[in-house]
């Protein structure tokens, strides 16, 4: 006799099936529960068996990224030429209107459209809406999406698998970075005409117009970044190096006494098996090549530094994009700054860039400004019309005048 849940089962009756034989008298699928088409498919996205992991961030990433990945595509290729300014005046930037794959790029949405949602169904035909640059903004929404997607899939990865959410953290940082630039930096210039064309040219010509408008380059937080990046690579960098330098080699010490040299020892950072590298030995390597106290205690502390130190510095960088694009770059070091002794004026550094960003803007707004020239030239020739107008009635009422 046993006890199971509070029952009492004997297990020795002389008749009582053995438990193959019980298997075997079932009819088959009996003893299954039938899933439903729903729970299998909840099922295939949440398994950790799958050659790539799909998860229910990654329903939403997939179709998101394939919408943007395609529309991208075929703009890069045939779209027809933006009014971008909203003034007439059309910017092209497909392939087949003369572009290669360096000047080539998807022009953004025009300034006429501003921040308005502009679906294809807001347009009144589809030409108008390629014109008006509709497919950069159905890009841009749905990469913002599909990126913010991943980084959420990576944590639900990192979840089901019982790791700690570090890796979804990290990603945080290119996520900021494209959303400051794409998305947070029209927003706050009022239109999406500001945002960056998506090519390689227009990549470029966004950050001498951004430098040229914010002087992005005396931000503080700008810098940081570049400290973040720079200093980050020259550290992995010094990382892999000393790790690559202290890998333990099998069979290190277990040559024959005859192939070995005269007193020849097993090195001491060898000597521990199961180890694929000596941290101890690396970080000694490195203390002796800059200075005592300059290494890390464990290699947690040491990779955590390693992933910290260029997020941190990539997250400033998109925190200085976000206040320029709402105006609050005036917390930028440097500018136009003069200094006066005996009333002579010493030239910095900021001052040449302060001139170069005024080159480049003059640049920018050579075409634009046609426009209220034109304005006013015509107020000019509606004034003196209206001029000339007053002076044919005064002689028709006093012709002897």
């Amino acid at each position: 006799m046993t006890t199971q849940l509070g029952r009492t089962v004997a297990i020795n009756r002389s008749s009582q099936l053995e438990a193959a034989e019980i298997t075997r008298r079932t009819p088959a699928g009996l003893g299954r529960r039938q899933i439903n088409p729903w729970e299998r498919f909840c099922r295939w996205v949440t398994s950790t068996e799958n050659r790539i992991y799909v998860g229910w961030f990654g329903v939403l990433m997939i179709p998101t990224m394939a919408t943007a990945a395609t529309v991208f595509v075929l703009a890069f290729i045939a779209a027809p030429a933006v009014d971008m300014d909203g003034t007439g005046r059309a910017i092209s930037g497909a392939l087949l209107d003369g572009n290669n794959l360096i000047s080539g790029a998807v022009v953004p949405t025009s300034a006429a459209i501003g921040l308005h949602f502009y679906p294809i169904w807001e347009a009144a035909s589809l030409q108008e809406w390629l014109t008006n640059g509709g497919p950069y903004q159905l890009i841009v929404l749905h990469f913002v999406i599909g990126i913010i997607s991943y980084q959420d899939r990576e944590w639900e990865l990192s979840y089901r698998l019982g790791m700690r959410p570090w890796i979804s953290l990290a990603f945080t940082a290119p996520v900021a970075a494209a959303v400051s630039v794409l998305l947070i930096y029209p927003v706050g210039q009022g239109s999406f005409s500001s945002g960056m064309p998506l090519g390689i040219s227009g990549t470029f010509t966004f950050m001498l117009q951004f430098q040229a408008d914010h002087n992005i380059l005396a931000s503080p937080f700008h810098q940081l970044g570049v400290i973040g990046v720079f200093g980050g690579s020259l550290l992995c960098a010094a990382h892999g190096s000393l790790v690559t330098s202290a890998v333990i080699r099998p069979g290190v010490g277990e040559a024959s006494r005859e192939h070995r040299p005269l007193g020849w020892k097993k090195p001491a950072w060898a000597v521990r098996p199961g180890q694929t590298y000596s941290f101890d030995y690396a970080q000694a390597h490195q203390e002796k090549l800059l200075w005592r106290g300059m290494k890390f205690k464990d290699s947690r502390s040491l990779h955590f530094f390693l992933a910290a130190f260029p997020v941190a510095g990539i997250w400033s960088a998109a925190l200085g994009v976000d206040m320029a694009a709402f105006g609050f770059d005036r917390f930028s070091v440097g500018g136009a700054m003069e200094s006066y002794a005996q009333k002579t004026v010493v030239p910095t550094w900021a001052d040449l860039v302060t001139q170069a960003n005024q080159g480049i803007k003059a640049i920018e707004e050579t075409d634009t400004m046609s426009v209220p020239i034109l304005l006013s030239a015509a107020a000019d020739r509606a004034a003196a019309a209206a001029d000339d107008g007053g002076l044919l009635l005064q002689q028709v009422s006093d012709p002897l005048g």
